[in-house]
């Protein structure tokens, strides 16, 4: 059962950031001329030269680049790939036709690489992507080996940049880079969020003392080190406790008034798989 929901989890996650980016595309990336890359990209492009609505672009154009791949590498990697995609096209077409084009196409630009970047992570999340370009790349570096799919994402994504340019003009590309920037970071931002804990090294006299507390209050696992002080020589015990960012001051709390002595080292963990953090998924 549990199984079936995280499932559904994914599927809503993926769907709704489809959705998110769908609205960033065509309320704020099109009316503001902003090419940011990919497919949705030429969308833009074609829609000015032809008036052919971006849901339909997408569309087409994706459908070549899943024949390449189902082909090159087969069906299990291209499927959830693909209802993202098909959602991507299908909020294309279903959303109103809204301007949230600023003033400001600097702002604009932003609030463009925010919405775009909170949609593009939560599909990331569900661990899919929308095709285009990612699809594009994949397939191409089944035959350039020598190139990742990071560098070659890079170059094409470049490409439909520069077309952008030509199009609308240089000043309307600069602002789209700044707007894949943000993109870029927002993304890693949701991804890295949503991983990340606190990891903690505890050096003290109370060893057990501490464990106990914490692994009774706070219900965390604490594991046990057999360590040296290299200056005195003396054994020492170093214990490591892996919690999420707001309990990291529960823990200081709870060493703190068994033993102010002790020694504590904080750092991040990036991401901890496991029980009672991210489960391991298939």
């Amino acid at each position: 059962m549990k199984k079936f929901r995280l499932i559904g989890d994914n599927w809503f996650t993926m769907l709704l950031g489809t959705a998110i980016m769908a609205a960033a595309i065509k309320m704020v990336f099109d009316p503001a001329n902003l090419v940011t890359g990919g497919v949705s990209g030429v969308g833009i492009i074609v829609k000015e030269l032809t008036e052919i609505p971006l849901w339909l672009t997408n569309s087409v154009l994706n459908v070549p680049l899943f024949a390449a791949a189902f082909f090159v590498k087969g069906w299990k990697f291209i499927r959830r790939t693909l209802v993202a995609t098909v959602g991507l096209s299908f909020f294309l077409f279903v959303l109103p036709d809204l301007n949230l084009w600023m003033d400001d196409i600097f702002l604009t630009a932003l609030f463009g690489g925010v919405i775009s970047g909170v949609g593009t992570g939560l599909v990331f999340m569900a661990r899919s992507t929308t095709g285009g370009t990612d699809l594009l790349a994949a397939v191409l570096q089944h035959y350039l080996r020598h190139f990742s799919v990071a560098q070659i994402m890079q170059v094409l994504d470049a490409a439909v940049v520069l077309a952008g340019a030509w199009i609308f003009g240089l000043q309307y590309a600069l602002y789209a880079v700044i707007a894949v920037f943000v993109v870029a970071k927002v993304t890693d931002g949701i991804l890295e969020g949503m991983k990340f804990s606190k990891l903690a090294y505890i050096i003290s006299e109370k060893p057990e003392e501490i464990a106990a507390a914490v692994m009774k209050e706070m219900e965390r696992g604490v594991t046990g080190l057999n360590g040296k002080g290299m200056y005195s020589g003396s054994p020492k015990n170093v214990l490591i406790c892996v919690v999420s960012k707001k309990e990291i001051v529960q823990v200081k709390d709870i060493v703190s008034k068994i033993d102010n002595h002790s020694f504590v080292i904080v750092t991040d963990a990036r991401e901890v798989l496991g029980e009672g953090f991210i489960e391991y998924t298939q």
